[in-house]
């Protein structure tokens, strides 16, 4: 363990963090290690199938689930970059993870979270104009065009996830290396550091804020439109299917976004570890879970196609 003297001031530099997680007794940890466990694999489970369903069904094929279809694999990925060593640790006595290891799950963790903000608001978007403007639909939501808002979505993932990433462990981490959650996110870390963070937390609310006010944004307007929409069409049956879609888009909305502002998006969220953990609980396990329920319990299309999946065994 490397070490730094300077007149009265003693500092360690630690090479691994501990990764203290939840209190408790072997009971508690027990039931947290059954509950975790349930979660992520429903969410593998239930993700896994949307990405199949979408991919063989080419009824599916439209930019709609395109899109959904992405979300499924970011929230596959985002959990699985966190359950599996949440779960290692609930029964490990060292609870140990490296520095590298800890960087590297903060990256993924930034870039597939960040990434999903983008997706829910690129979704929005895509059923303004599905909704709002038909006629131009086809055009303006080509394939081409679906592949670059994935991908702007991704790259501002990237961008987000290298700058949170490199400038939290630029930081010199001397003071303990115990952190007080269940996986490497930034609070907790800045929370570590015996530098300053004024910079650190500036961009963790700064850029964070700017995306998730800034999508959020995208989609009421969006969602604003879609309602006025609505409201002027004669068809009763056409505004019960567009609300089923565009609900479930919603429901999936108000849910993340809502944990992502606790967390992130006001100042004293930095403040309280304790309600941290909990919050983080429902985006990097619950709400992926949540997500490939909300969008086949409540879509038409989709349960048609789980249905003819589960045919083709029988006719074979």
């Amino acid at each position: 363990m490397p070490s730094h003297s300077s007149k009265n001031l003693s500092m360690v530099y630690f090479q691994d963090f501990v990764l203290e997680g939840f209190e408790g007794g072997l009971e508690t940890q027990a039931l947290l290690f059954a509950v975790f466990l349930a979660l992520y694999m429903v969410t593998l489970l239930g993700n896994l199938l949307m990405i199949i369903v979408i991919t063989l069904d080419a009824r599916l094929h439209s930019p709609m689930y395109f899109f959904l279809k992405n979300l499924s694999f970011v929230d596959l990925c985002y959990s699985s970059f966190i359950a599996p060593k949440a779960l290692a640790n609930f029964f490990s006595s060292s609870k140990v993870i490296t520095f590298a290891g800890c960087a590297t799950q903060l990256l993924f963790f930034s870039l597939l979270g960040t990434t999903e903000c983008f997706l829910l608001g690129v979704m929005a978007y895509d059923r303004f104009m599905a909704i709002c403007n038909p006629l131009r639909y086809p055009i303006t939501m080509c394939q081409s065009a679906c592949t670059r808002l994935v991908l702007g979505a991704y790259c501002g993932g990237c961008f987000n996830s290298v700058v949170q990433t490199s400038f939290t462990f630029h930081l010199p981490f001397c003071s303990s290396n115990r952190i007080n959650h269940f996986f490497c996110d930034v609070p907790p870390l800045l929370k570590l550091s015996c530098g300053d963070t004024a910079i650190n937390e500036l961009l963790l609310f700064g850029i964070c804020g700017l995306i998730i006010v800034g999508v959020t944004i995208v989609i009421l307007i969006s969602y604003g439109y879609i309602t006025v929409t609505i409201l002027r069409m004669r068809s009763g049956a056409g505004r019960r299917k567009i609300f089923s879609t565009c609900g479930s888009h919603m429901t999936a909305v108000t849910l993340f976004f809502g944990t992502l502002f606790v967390m992130y998006a006001q100042p004293g969220a930095i403040e309280s570890m304790e309600q941290g953990k909990v919050v983080s609980v429902f985006y990097t396990l619950v709400i992926p879970m949540l997500n490939p329920l909300i969008y086949s319990l409540r879509n038409k299309d989709v349960k048609e196609a789980l249905w003819r999946l589960g045919q083709k065994p029988m006719a074979l």
